[in-house]
């Protein structure tokens, strides 16, 4: 299974953002094919894709590559007929797809946190529940959490209040100020849409029992305080030993520790976490695939085991403009999984 951020996947002669910024033909063919070479080469069964804005040319590309259940569940913004915003995700599998439906928020639990009125996720949440080999229905998410982008921004002005020409110091502080209370803005966005979308989760697992895949652009790492509860292994008082169970039965694991946690030594040997996208020469890890104990090869009664964890990053760290120069800014996270002995 794969997580695969797509970059601006629009078709032409549509805009992304900009009026300006539309691919050429040539640019497009480069883009598709790109995709298509990576899909054809790794075979994934399963993908999560994000900053779709051509969900009807994505489901023709890989629908001749062999995905005959393509979902979204929602458009993107349009404006002046032309110009995209607001990119949506999407599932492609190999495997039937019995129900597709969008992750709402807990208007209820969302107003109890605090949250304004008619809070919803930055980008819909998807919830597939996929057929799988042997392990049967399972509940799969794809989500592209809010990104670290503030939420607002300090546009200067050339004058103050009283029509003084503003100072460099104050126009410094002033964008500080922005810097810090928009980046916390976006901060909290993100982890409420994380909190609602697991405590979604959580309900749906205890009605249906089906095992569960979160993937997607995390927009920041599962270390951080907004995000580390989506694979917390404890809760905050003492719990007894006979409770144990339920939580690992609830929890969700991260890919990348089940296989480790499966890996003989010498598969382990000089294998490193790689980043899944770089903001200058400094890598991060943003892009995850997290599952439930039925992957975990340390839980008695599970099916699948992780037997591998790769992370596709040609094109970001050895690019090559002939073929990479219309790929994307994220590398492509591929999981796999192996039925136990």
């Amino acid at each position: 299974m794969a997580s695969f951020n797509l970059f601006n996947y629009l078709e032409p002669p549509n805009a992304f953002y900009e009026f300006q910024r539309i691919y050429s033909v040539g640019q497009w063919q480069k883009k598709q094919k790109w995709i298509a070479d990576y899909l054809t080469a790794h075979q994934p069964d399963l993908i999560g894709f994000q900053e779709v804005f051509s969900p009807e040319s994505l489901k023709a590309l890989v629908a001749g590559l062999g995905y005959p259940y393509f979902y979204v569940v929602d458009q993107p913004k349009v404006t002046d007929g032309f110009i995209y915003s607001e990119p949506v995700v999407a599932i492609a599998s190999r495997y039937p797809v019995a129900e597709v439906e969008p992750v709402s928020a807990d208007t209820k639990l969302a107003a109890d946190l605090g949250l304004k009125p008619g809070f919803s996720f930055s980008r819909k949440v998807l919830r597939a529940r996929v057929d799988l080999p042997h392990i049967g229905f399972c509940d799969c998410y794809v989500v592209h959490f809010k990104s670290k982008r503030p939420l607002f921004e300090f546009l200067p002005e050339s004058e103050g209040e009283q029509g003084k020409p503003l100072s460099g110091e104050k126009i410094l502080l002033e964008q500080l100020k922005a810097q810090v209370a928009g980046g916390w803005g976006a901060a909290m966005q993100r982890g409420s849409e994380a909190a609602l979308l697991f405590i979604d989760m959580l309900s749906r697992r205890e009605a249906s029992g089906f095992p569960m895949i979160l993937m997607g652009d995390f927009n920041n790492s599962l270390a951080q305080e907004e995000l580390s509860f989506l694979t917390t292994s404890e809760l905050r008082f003492d719990v007894a030993d006979e409770s144990k169970p339920y939580l690992e039965k609830y929890r969700l694991y991260d890919a990348w520790d089940l296989f480790r946690a499966a890996a003989t030594d010498q598969e382990k040997a000089g294998r490193e976490r790689q980043p899944s996208h770089y903001y200058g020469a400094r890598g991060s890890v943003l892009d995850y695939i997290l599952l439930s104990r039925e992957f975990d090869a340390g839980y008695q009664l599970s099916l699948f085991e992780v037997s591998d964890h790769a992370t596709y990053d040609r094109h970001l760290i050895n690019p090559v403009f002939d073929r990479d120069g219309e790929s994307s800014d994220h590398g492509v996270l591929l999981v796999t999984l192996t039925l136990r002995e």
